[in-house]
This record gives C-alpha cells, sequence and structure tokens, in this order.
C-alpha cells in the first residue's frame, strides 16, 4: 500500500470547528474568551491578518493534542437563563465532540465546559 502523504489539522482549525458548534446550542449566549484566551487568540489572529488571512471564529476554546489523533476541547461561554446550566453545558459538549471528529477524523478525548456567566433577561 502506497503512502501519498500526511494531513496536519492544526488547533485554530479544530477550535474553529468546536466554536461553531458550541454557539449553535440553543441556550448558549456567546463564547467568551477568558484573559488567557484573550492574549492566545490576538496573536492569532494578527499573524493570519499579516498573512492575508479571514481568522476563523475560536475565541473562548482552546485545543490541546494528547498524542497523534485525540484532542482535548476546553469551552469558556456565556449561557441565557433560559434553561438549566447543566443541561445546556452537556448539550455543548455531545455537540462540540461530535463536530469535532465527523470534521477532522479525530478522537475526542474530553470537551470541558466553563460557564462564565448567565444572563438573565428581564427585571429582578
Amino acid at each position: 500500500m502506497a503512502t501519498f502523504g500526511e494531513w496536519v489539522i492544526g488547533e485554530p482549525v479544530v477550535a474553529a470547528v468546536a466554536a461553531a458548534a458550541a454557539a449553535g446550542v440553543p441556550g448558549v449566549v456567546r463564547l467568551e474568551p477568558g484573559v488567557f484566551g484573550l492574549v492566545g487568540s490576538l496573536g492569532r489572529t494578527l499573524r493570519q491578518q499579516v498573512k492575508g488571512l479571514d481568522p476563523a471564529p475560536t475565541e473562548g476554546v482552546r485545543v490541546s493534542y494528547e498524542g497523534n489523533e485525540s484532542v482535548r476541547v476546553e469551552v469558556d461561554l456565556v449561557l441565557s437563563g433560559a434553561g438549566q446550566v447543566a443541561a445546556v453545558a452537556q448539550a455543548v459538549q455531545r455537540a462540540v465532540a461530535g463536530a469535532v471528529a465527523a470534521a477532522t477524523g479525530l478522537a475526542v478525548a474530553a470537551v470541558s465546559v466553563a460557564v462564565l456567566d448567565v444572563e438573565v433577561r428581564g427585571g429582578w
């Protein structure tokens, strides 16, 4: 059997897939980068702009590889007050794991979700 090449899937690609999947879950208001996420995002955005690329949204998502074919994904987000926080967080975990595996072929070792805020609309 002949080998014709190897695919390398970068962390920003996995992060963009994960961000899109998480943002599409009902109850998610937005992804929210922490301090480290902001620094990493700014650096990545500047590198991509220098190369003339339009950066895909990845704020609030961090990706790390475990070995060659497995990734860990961390997602920081803000939820609406409309649903149960635990149920929405679990839905985000499932959506991200499924989307990353389907889009990249990588095994997802874990998806960690941190809910940084819950926006409650209306008066208190």
